[in-house]
């Protein structure tokens, strides 16, 4: 059982590290939201520990170590990864998912550029879609068909995301647009890195994002009502609040560099009381046969896993990149000896 005093802690660091899952948290059922508010604090803790920190080999490495206790039932002494550990065992949460989080976060940490669009989605399916799938687990849904149109929702909000903040990024030395875009642009990263700019090829960029973002909302709205009716309105609360970002970048041409795409409150109640009534109708209408769309091949796995149909294992490309991360670590470190002993 989680400790009500952990469900706070997390409650608050959700409260005020993500505006739109709190938002649309409230319409969840207790049963949902509690594991809910748990299990994305720790994503969301997780993912600020390697986005902000310097250190970020480390940080990913400390994650693997916390996660590992996670899973042996001796959590590190905190309340998001004491009241994720409820959840974990409550549910019986497939490590594989978790795991797929903590790839992406060490993706990020090796500093990896995704190629094309489909690199993007493999990055986007790791650090949103898992987190999908381990919501539909606390909602009791294993159906491989709407286990694929979460997934769909996750990368769908993942590139809006990435189409918000391509100039944040880019100040921070990041990109997550495709490279093979702004090579066929001709815009080198360097020079972007320096000066980035709301050109009419960046632009296009954004809206491409935008676009297929769109049409995967699309494709994860017909998912919805195979959803537990309690559950509906909170998860058509997520997609709309995420959606009316793509929307307000589509409104302000694009230009995700001079200023950030934001939604007020008034907006996040609209689409709240929006998603009350479609969930409603969700009831009554006929389920869309986009609902039976094969998945995406880059959340293929986090269906087979979340689903429970074979055996589960650990993925060969998370070893892989935790001990690139490994040997960059003692490289960091038997350079750092060497220069304090030249020092000396």
């Amino acid at each position: 059982m989680m400790d009500p005093r952990d469900l706070e802690a997390c409650t608050e660091a959700i409260r005020h590290g993500s505006l739109s899952f709190h938002a649309a948290s409230r319409l969840l059922p207790k049963k949902v939201r509690d594991p809910a508010l748990a299990l994305y604090a720790f994503c969301r803790l997780a993912d600020d520990e390697v986005d902000l920190k310097a250190e970020k080999v480390d940080a990913v490495l400390r994650l693997r170590d916390r996660l590992d206790l996670v899973y042996a039932g001796t959590p590190q002494n905190a309340a998001p990864d004491r009241a994720f550990t409820a959840v974990v065992q409550q549910f019986d949460m497939p490590r594989a998912l978790p795991d797929a989080l903590l790839e992406g976060l060490a993706w990020d940490a090796e500093g990896r550029t995704y190629a094309t669009l489909s690199g993007v989605k493999d990055y986007s399916a790791r650090v949103a879609s898992a987190v999908g799938a381990m919501m539909c687990v606390l909602m009791g849904v294993r159906d491989r068909d709407a286990l694929a149109r979460a997934c769909d929702l996750g990368i769908a909000m993942q590139l809006t995301n990435i189409a918000r903040d391509v100039g944040e990024d880019a100040l921070e030395g990041r990109i997550y647009l495709p490279t093979d875009w702004m090579d066929a642009a001709g815009i080198d990263r360097a020079e972007f890195f320096d000066d980035p700019r709301p050109t009419k090829a960046v632009r296009g960029m954004v809206k491409k994002l935008v676009i297929e973002a769109h049409r995967l909302y699309y494709r994860s709205e017909a998912g919805l009502g195979a959803l537990p009716r309690g559950c509906r309105p909170g998860i058509f609360a997520a997609r709309h609040i995420y959606a009316g970002i793509a929307g307000r970048l589509t409104a302000m041409e694009y230009d995700s560099i001079t200023a950030r795409a934001r939604t007020t409150r008034a907006q996040k109640l609209g689409w709240l009381a929006q998603s009350v009534a479609q969930s409603g109708t969700s009831m009554v209408m006929p389920r869309s046969p986009v609902l039976f769309a094969k998945p995406l091949p880059e959340v293929q796995f986090l269906v087979d896993a979340a689903a429970k149909d074979g055996p589960e294992r650990r993925s060969d490309s998370l070893f892989d990149a935790l001990a690139s991360l490994e040997a960059k670590r003692q490289t960091e470190r038997a350079t750092l000896i060497g220069a304090r002993a030249r020092a000396t």
